[in-house]
């Protein structure tokens, strides 16, 4: 079962760190169509690059929202690096 499944719908609609709304629409959500397009290396750094994304721009822009974001790109790195061992 996915993390959006586990949660109501209306805290869904508001969670900008871990289900952003404009990221639902369609079928299936954004990262796993990334993750399905690119190759583990190019999805990796995507994920890195979110990361450093989100931890420069924390003071300037959505502060401990932003930490948040770069922690959810976090796990999903160290769970791509996990299926790598």
């Amino acid at each position: 079962m996915r993390y959006h499944e586990y949660i109501s719908k209306e805290y869904r609609e508001l969670d900008n760190v871990n289900h952003p709304k404009h990221y639902g629409n369609g079928n299936i959500e954004c990262i796993d169509y990334i993750k399905d397009f690119l190759n583990p290396d190019e999805y990796q750094g995507y994920l890195r690059g979110n990361i450093a994304k989100y931890l420069h721009r924390f003071p300037y822009k959505n502060g401990v929202e932003d930490l948040k974001k770069a922690e959810w790109y976090l796990k999903r790195l160290i769970e791509a690096q996990g299926n790598k061992t």
